[in-house]
């Protein structure tokens, strides 16, 4: 299972067309991924045969979120699934870095209630002890975690999502993500034993019209007037790799 991070529309269309099986929805990449417009939503499941799984993350810097920012989150999640979203990807952490429970179940009710699947995002790899958040996600239904294994690629954790597949794989899907690439997908998941990966093929592309004079609004260092997006010639390499 090949799942593709994807940025807009344009790039989930690269992705189906270039044979990924499954795709994550967001809009802001460079923050780690926020919540995508229903316009790219709404176009994505018009014009490609490929699920979609959105995520719902109100801002950048952390997972233990306001009252109002939880609110606006069950909205968002409540407006996708109404307008087509395969599944939410999503995450709750307190301030002393364990699972908000109370918050986690009412998401992931809302997201059963409508059929489709709970995906705990990469919140899992910031909580204080893996093993009892887990068993949490696992006793209130989630379908799914993406994680690296609490480290910041999945190569370097790869050992702890070893550990975590043979431990837990039999009660729920674990969705190796954060630097996987065509040189490291096949030994990670034959070490791991890991079978759905999560990859951005990311390439850079230009708009000049980032920067004029002393203004400038690239936001990628050492990346002048570049924006990210799904590169289709990395997609069909990771699909003929894991095809062979």
């Amino acid at each position: 299972m090949l799942e593709i991070c994807c940025g807009s529309f344009e790039d989930v269309k690269t992705a189906w067309e270039n044979g990924a099986n499954r795709v994550e929805l967001n809009s802001a990449l460079y923050l780690g991924g926020l919540t995508p417009s229903l316009a790219n939503l709404l176009c994505a499941k018009e014009q490609c045969d490929i699920p979609v799984v959105t995520m719902v993350r109100p801002r950048g810097g952390g997972f233990c979120y306001s009252g109002e920012e939880y609110k606006t989150m069950l909205l968002d999640a409540r407006m996708l699934l109404d307008h087509g979203a395969d599944g939410i990807a999503f995450g709750f952490l307190k301030a002393d870095h364990t699972l908000d429970v109370v918050r986690t179940k009412e998401m992931l009710a809302l997201i059963h209630e409508k059929g489709k699947e709970a995906v705990f995002h990469r919140a899992f790899d910031c909580v204080v002890q893996q093993e009892h958040a887990v068993e949490t996600l696992i006793s209130l239904g989630t379908d799914r975690i993406l994680t690296s294994g609490g480290a910041p690629d999945v190569w370097t954790g790869r050992k702890q999502l070893q550990w975590l597949q043979s431990q837990y794989g039999n009660e729920i899907t674990f969705l190796a993500g954060s630097g996987v690439n065509a040189e490291n997908v096949i030994d990670l998941m034959e070490y791991t034993k890991v079978e759905q990966v999560h990859t951005s093929c990311r390439k850079w592309c230009v708009d000049v019209t980032a920067s004029q004079q002393e203004v400038d609004f690239s936001y990628a260092a050492g990346q002048k007037n570049a924006y990210e997006m799904v590169d289709a010639k990395k997609v069909k390499k990771m699909v003929k790799i894991l095809t062979l």
